[in-house]
């Protein structure tokens, strides 16, 4: 075995831990953070279908007073899905493209959106559908930004 085959399995096990990692915590926030608001199983389904609704509201939160909240909102889901994107990659033997990479951030958004949905802890938000694969996508455009510098 050569030495870059060598170092491509250390690098793939490495990220195998890395996405392991990211997951629980991903996990935690989606579901079991009690400062996000998910252990309230009280208020029942809620869910909002409306495309550009919430961050549409959010934004003109942001435009007219600060919000923390707002930019939680907004840049949280973005940034939380931003490694998904990026280790994605690293973990397929095979090319994985952006076509690749941005469904399977939507079909993983989906995912936890509906588990919230069903187990009562948030809210299914096709909003925050949008944000999280547009954060997949930022996340493979720096994957492949890395992968340029790290070649030069």
């Amino acid at each position: 075995m050569g030495r870059k085959a060598k170092n491509n399995g250390w690098k793939r096990v490495l990220s195998f831990i890395v996405f392991f990692i990211y997951m629980c915590g991903v996990i935690y926030f989606m579901f079991f953070s009690e400062k996000l608001g998910r252990v309230d199983k009280t208020l029942g389904y809620r869910y909002n279908l409306t495309p550009f609704l919430e961050i549409k509201r959010f934004y003109y939160v942001l435009k007219h007073n600060f919000s923390f909240d707002a930019i939680l909102n907004l840049g949280g889901n973005v940034v939380a899905f931003i490694p998904f994107g990026m280790i994605l990659p690293m973990l397929s033997k095979k090319k994985t493209g952006l076509i690749k990479v941005t469904v399977l951030t939507l079909l993983f958004s989906f995912t936890i959106e509906s588990l919230q949905l069903f187990y009562k802890v948030g809210v299914f938000d096709i909003d925050d559908m949008i944000l999280n694969t547009l954060g997949g996508i930022a996340g493979y455009i720096f994957y492949c930004i890395g992968k340029v510098l790290m070649k030069k």
